[in-house]
């Protein structure tokens, strides 16, 4: 059996569920509460959540098996280059994630790097194994990483972690270990509703296809997520004008490869960060035996969002994510911006089919923008996100068919 759950595109990390409560009532003081949810434990239906776990570690182990029959040598080479570019991405991704973890927000981001299970204690048998005869099964070590949002709670949610960390230790005499675990409890608590789970995936799924991450990387889910919303026909030209390190394109040429991918940027060292990641996926792409790369639909250009080198009505889908004004830019800047880019956008835009899916948390200005631009680009949805603890939002937009000004200012 396989989990095909793994295979979902826009999730950012699977767990199954131990037990769920709608309405959970939090005892007044802090004391009783955390009491109450260390007496949980013992009432909870573990067994088949971790029969769950146990299936999915014993696939993800055939996988990893799997990979060193073929190659021995490339093997290792690999897993080098994984751990350390995980060390190195994983600090500047955790500034990024910060926020969620801190505030319980919905994603059950963790912003400490995890160790590759596999590589170092996946290689013995788990305890649950279910093998008879192997009288000395390990001792699975865990963790409890708990998400709390609400301002009801009496408690903080390291200190939720804490106390039901250590009846779970107590209940299956399995040892606490922050950073190198084998199992990861989750308690999510949303004022009163409560969720417990087991994790199923070791690091966030957004981080698949990524190698150098920048400071504003947008998560390959959310970039799936959008780009879905265009909805990509084969043949179709999808531009992302301001990629970043290429998370929305590289997606996008992983996803829709009947579709052709540009992606640009101003920054060289954003250029430079995404030509590294697109390199990165042509050599796992590469046929081991002929060393032959299978090529990806894409191509990275530096270039002025204002200025593109690209023909009027040329293209039909662009996906992006505009500088929120945080960390790269400012909000006063994007009042110039965004109007800029829209017009540049609806120039090379194809009229009446060609659609947009732009990202931004700077609401106020983008709906400013567009409502100068209505004569070009018609909103037809908006999705509300969080990244990062931001509140933000992806507006969906339709080409009108009104002819765009063509640029003359090349002659």
């Amino acid at each position: 059996p396989s989990l095909q759950v793994h295979r979902l595109r826009s999730v950012d990390n699977l767990f199954v569920v131990v037990q769920e409560f709608k309405d959970y009532q939090f005892k007044e003081s802090k004391e009783d509460a955390l009491k109450d949810l260390e007496d949980l434990v013992k009432k909870l239906p573990w067994t088949d959540p971790l029969k769950v776990w146990e299936l999915n570690n014993s696939l993800k182990k055939k996988k990893t098996k799997r990979k060193k029959h073929n190659q021995q040598s490339s093997a290792s080479k690999e897993k080098l280059n994984d751990d350390g570019e995980e060390e190195r991405t994983d600090q500047k991704d955790a500034k990024e994630t910060g926020a969620e973890s801190q505030n319980g927000g919905d994603d059950t981001e963790q912003p400490e790097a995890k160790d590759e299970l596999h590589g170092g204690s996946g290689g013995e048998t788990k305890a649950g194994d279910g093998k008879k005869g192997e009288g000395d099964a390990k001792v699975l070590k865990f963790r409890v990483t708990c998400n709390r949002a609400g301002d009801k709670h009496s408690f903080t949610s390291n200190e939720a972690a804490r106390d039901f960390g250590g009846a779970v230790q107590e209940h299956f005499q399995w040892k606490a270990d922050m950073t190198n675990f084998d199992v990861e409890v989750l308690l999510n608590i949303h004022n009163n509703e409560v969720v417990v789970g087991i994790a199923l995936t070791e690091e966030s799924l957004h981080r698949r296809n990524i190698t150098h991450f920048g400071p504003t990387t947008l998560r390959s889910t959310l970039a799936y997520g959008m780009l879905r919303l265009c909805d990509p026909q084969p043949t179709d030209i999808i531009v992302d004008p301001m990629c970043g390190t290429g998370a929305i394109p590289i997606e996008g040429a992983m996803e829709w490869p009947s579709c052709y991918h540009i992606a640009g940027d101003n920054n060289p060292q954003a250029v430079k960060r995404a030509a590294n990641n697109i390199c990165s996926l042509l050599k796992k792409n590469e046929n081991k035996e002929s060393s032959t790369s299978v090529g990806i639909p894409l191509d990275i250009i530096q270039w002025d969002i204002c200025n593109l080198p690209l023909r009027t009505g040329s293209v039909d889908v662009i996906v992006t994510d505009m500088p929120f004004g945080k960390r790269i830019g400012s909000k006063k800047k994007n009042w110039d911006l965004y109007p800029a880019c829209l017009m540049e956008m609806g120039r090379i835009c194809t009229p009446g089919t060609g659609r947009a899916a732009l990202l931004t948390q700077d609401k106020k200005c983008f709906a400013k923008a567009l409502s100068r631009m209505g004569h070009i680009w018609r909103k037809s949805q908006t999705v509300w996100v969080n990244v990062g603890g931001l509140h933000a939002a992806v507006y969906l937009l339709k080409r009108t068919w009104e002819r765009a000004e063509i640029r003359r200012s090349f002659w």
